[in-house]
């Protein structure tokens, strides 16, 4: 049969090679991905005093993500108040700081992992999409080459 007219526009670039910059060697090419973490997002994900959290370069281990099973609270003993001593106090004040450092430390790393998720969600977009361009891509080089081959023989 006849071979299929081929569009001569610019934008295969089977012959030449591919466009853009060359992958890294290490193969992180990393992709370009638009994405600007709401400061506030990522104050809320960052220890105070230390490093900012970066969505880009984070890696959670898979204990990291695992669910957390329902902890069952054990039922609230009421202690009468004569037997609120200083000992009973100064228990009650350690025990609310752990509970808040407990908080704070989950939410941290509920923020984090969310910050992490929706740059992860960007970048497979990206993925995505760069995927999707260089199929078109390699279909337009195999048609080159198909026409090549049945010119000119393999």
């Amino acid at each position: 049969g006849r071979a299929v007219p081929q569009d001569q526009s610019p934008t295969s670039t089977c012959p030449p090679g591919p466009s853009g910059p060359p992958p890294a060697v290490n193969g992180s090419s990393d992709v370009m991905v638009n994405f600007d973490p709401d400061p506030a997002d990522l104050a809320l994900s960052s220890v105070p005093g230390q490093e900012a959290f970066d969505p880009r370069r984070h890696r959670f281990s898979d204990e990291e993500l695992k669910p957390q099973p329902m902890i069952k609270k054990a039922r609230k003993m009421l202690v009468p108040n004569e037997q609120k001593d200083d000992k009973y106090w100064s228990r009650r004040v350690k025990n609310n700081e752990a509970a808040k450092r407990s908080r704070d430390a989950r939410r941290l790393k509920e923020n984090q992992i969310s910050v992490r998720a929706a740059f992860l969600e960007r970048e497979n977009a990206a993925l995505r999409q760069e995927v999707a361009d260089m199929r078109k891509e390699l279909g337009r080089c195999r048609n080159i080459l198909n026409k090549y081959e049945s010119r000119h023989g393999d």
